[in-house]
């Protein structure tokens, strides 16, 4: 492999990642779910649904906005009924952030979209390749420079 393909699949990332990009299919993903569900929510109800009950600083940190704006994303969701708040029962003074199931439910609804619109944008390609495409993408997930244990920006794990 060269470094012109090192360069053609950080740019394909670079548009895969970019917040507008993220943004219109959170908004796709989310219309007509409901009161507090919305391209600003939905990231706290995939973060929660892929850690499990966790304080409003982690759930933060794994889905990268501070704790204030997840405390108050947090407040929609829980009004909705979509999120509870539960004592943390390692620390009786602290809150974990929680899907309820209807939370679960919503979840299981986007991603199921999602998986819809994947399976439509990839409808025209030959089902070998489509099925080498998600192996290989699997592959750079768990192998490539956005695995866990990949070194940081500074070359530290």
């Amino acid at each position: 492999m060269n470094i012109s393909t090192g360069h053609d699949i950080a740019h394909a990332l670079a548009l895969l990642l970019r917040r507008g990009t993220r943004t219109r299919l959170h908004t796709h993903l989310t219309e007509g779910l409901g009161e507090g569900v919305d391209e600003l929510t939905y990231p706290l109800l995939s973060g929660l649904a892929r850690t499990g009950p966790c304080s409003a600083a982690d759930l933060g940190r794994e889905i990268d906005l501070d704790r204030t704006t997840v405390t108050r994303r947090a407040d929609r969701l829980e009004r909705a009924g979509l999120l509870r708040r539960e004592p943390d029962p390692a620390d009786g003074r602290a809150t974990l952030l929680a899907l309820t199931g209807d939370g679960h439910d919503t979840v299981a609804v986007t991603r199921q979209r999602l998986a819809v619109a994947i399976e439509t944008s990839l409808a025209a390609w030959p089902q070998a390749d489509a099925r080498t495409f998600a192996r290989l993408l699997r592959r750079f997930a768990d192998e490539g420079p956005f695995a866990s244990g990949a070194p940081d920006r500074d070359g530290r794990p």
